[in-house]
């Protein structure tokens, strides 16, 4: 059965360790802005939650890329983009409704999620939990719609 990453925002302290973690795994180097996961903090209401890509089933991003450069892994059902095709136009970033597909100016190239090929490092780093590596299953699934409603209510709030 395939696996999903759930977050459960209402776990998470802020503390951007994923970020770190994901740059690190990727690049070398510890730098937030070349992650592949990105915390919102929202201090007006105080909430924070990882955004990361959700690996959709219709993906945005594979829809509005020019040249077919994002696809599907079989083997782990991440959406990758391949380097060698992607033209860095960043239509994918736009498209992307939860706001994680990033553009890294320091490689000239866009950053997915790739699920670290099946073994996400941010979830075996993430000190209270808050990001899970689990089966797509109906619980899977249920806690993703739950955890977009909160982050729809947060939004609203907010505004």
């Amino acid at each position: 059965m395939e696996k999903i990453i759930v977050v459960q925002p209402e776990k998470c302290t802020g503390c951007r360790t994923c970020e770190l973690v994901c740059s690190f795994t990727h690049t070398g180097e510890f730098n937030p802005a070349r992650s592949r996961i990105s915390v919102f903090t929202f201090e007006k209401v105080g909430f924070s939650s990882p955004v990361l890509c959700q690996q959709c089933s219709t993906a945005a991003c594979m829809q509005v890329c020019p040249v077919g450069a994002v696809s599907r892994d079989n083997k782990t059902g991440a959406m990758v983009v391949n380097s060698s095709r992607c033209l860095v136009c960043k239509a994918c970033t736009i498209a992307c409704p939860l706001g994680a597909t990033f553009y890294d100016h320091v490689s000239d190239s866009i950053l997915k999620c790739d699920l670290c090929g099946g073994d996400p490092e941010c979830v075996k780093f993430c000190p209270s939990g808050a990001i899970t590596y689990q089966e797509a299953g109906e619980a899977g699934l249920a806690r993703r719609k739950a955890v977009a409603a909160k982050l729809k209510d947060v939004y609203e709030e907010v505004s």
